[in-house]
């Protein structure tokens, strides 16, 4: 029986839980929500400086001193973020940065933009979306959003962020709200954004999706329930995983058969429907494609089950290093050249053209193989200062044609736009083209290799 009382008590509940989720709704239509991002890498950063750009005083939050200061003092050391914007940013209070975890407690959205690596053994490395869940939760006030957008497995979300909130007595969808949307940042692209990339978004309840759809706006792409959402950045990329382990394992069975699989490729993609174009390369890097998959991966083997085309779409790309290793080797002995006493130069080693980001490039592992093997090694790699290589920093040098030309071989790792292609066909003696560049500028001879 509920007495008046009782009833006097509930119509209190819910008068706080809707004032809590009509004073946010509020804050965002006006753009007076405090935002917090914890986590200024890759993607927080360009993530806090698109969430200044419409509007809102954002702060991010990092526990790296060097990198706060740097961002306070206006220097920048993400390719994606514009410096005068960023210093613009500072310069009107839109954005400041700090390792003061106990101001998370004013932030109205947090979003939360932590790394989540795989070691070693290609397992899932939870412990930054571990720390900061307890962070959060020991600082974070009533009503606010919590956004988790770092790329985890089905079931993270509600483990380390909201377990340790509802510990705490807070109710999700009513005095908090909880939301998983991944990033979608795709590092150097021109075309796509954060402000024209459709971006997934599930929240624990309903209120708490509705919330996180209208933060985040037009590019919001709703989905029943925060695992779903989970799943589907994962999914994405291990799509993109398994297609590139084919063209790989294609290329290497292109080459017995003696058939250019680039070719073979650029055939294959002049249908019009139902083919989608992937191209081979050295290994699969960046700290999206080459980890993700392995998160399933792991969460399958919780389960029971074996994830086959995943393990082997791993072992494949894995093993393009030591394919493109032995290329080399048989190169070099084309032109009666011991690998113990030669010159290789390989032009761009970051993951991907035109960024400087080295993370899981395919490239550095060849370097690894080649480092010690070769009589003399050199790497010019326009967007690194140094490059770490089993353990050893590998100087980096700038394109000169004598370095080219003194070459006994030339490996065109990541085809940076900035290198002038005709130079390199000019006054290289050897080049091994792991990416068809030269053939696709135009320039064919007897002394290209491709993969």
């Amino acid at each position: 029986m509920i007495t008046a009382v009782t009833q006097e008590w509930y119509e209190q509940i819910d008068k706080a839980r809707y004032s809590l989720q009509s004073a946010l709704r509020k804050q965002i239509m006006n753009k007076t929500a405090k935002v917090g991002v914890i986590g200024l890498g890759y993607v927080g950063l360009p993530t806090a400086c698109h969430y200044a750009c419409k509007g809102y005083k954002v702060t991010g939050f990092d526990v790296s001193e060097t990198k706060v200061q740097s961002l306070n003092n206006g220097i920048n050391y993400i390719n994606d973020v514009d410096n005068d914007e960023l210093t613009q940013f500072i310069n009107q209070n839109r954005f400041t940065a700090t390792t003061d975890m106990k101001q998370i407690g004013e932030m109205d959205v947090l979003l939360i933009c932590v790394p989540t690596p795989v070691n070693k053994l290609k397992e899932p490395d939870i412990s930054y979306v571990k720390d900061v869940g307890e962070i959060v939760a020991e600082h974070v006030k009533e009503g606010t959003m919590v956004i988790l957008e770092s790329t985890t497995y089905p079931g993270t979300t509600e483990e380390y962020i909201c377990t340790p909130l509802t510990e705490r007595g807070y109710v999700m969808g009513e005095n908090l709200f909880v939301a998983y949307s991944p990033e979608r940042i795709d590092p150097g692209n021109k075309k796509f954004n954060l402000s024209n990339t459709p971006k997934v978004v599930g929240g624990i309840t309903e209120t708490c999706t509705d919330l996180a759809c209208m933060f985040i706006g037009k590019t919001a792409q709703r989905v029943n329930g925060i695992r779903v959402a989970e799943l589907s950045k994962i999914f994405e990329n291990t799509f993109r995983w398994i297609n590139m382990a084919l063209v790989n394992e294609m290329t290497v069975l292109c080459k017995e058969l003696e058939i250019d699989i680039w070719e073979t490729i650029d055939a294959a993609s002049s249908k019009p429907y139902g083919f989608m174009k992937f191209t081979p390369g050295i290994g699969v890097g960046g700290h999206c494609i080459p980890v993700d998959p392995y998160y399933l991966l792991y969460k399958a083997k919780e389960l029971g089950h074996r994830t086959k085309m995943i393990e082997l779409a791993g072992d494949i790309n894995d093993g393009m290093v030591h394919y493109s290793y032995m290329r080399i080797l048989e190169l070099l002995a084309s032109k009666d050249k011991l690998m113990q006493h030669s010159h290789v130069v390989v032009l761009g080693a970051t993951y991907k053209s035109n960024i400087g980001d080295l993370r899981e490039s395919p490239v550095v592992r060849l370097l690894e193989r080649l480092q010690g093997k070769v009589q003399k090694l050199t790497v010019i790699e326009p967007y690194a200062k140094e490059i770490r290589i089993n353990e050893q920093i590998q100087p980096v040098a700038e394109y000169d044609v004598a370095i080219l030309q003194n070459a006994d071989l030339v490996v065109i790792g990541t085809p940076h736009t900035c290198f002038d292609w005709k130079s390199v066909h000019d006054h290289a003696s050897l080049i091994f083209d792991s990416k068809n560049v030269l053939e696709e500028s135009g320039l064919q001879s007897d002394k290209i290799a491709k993969l």
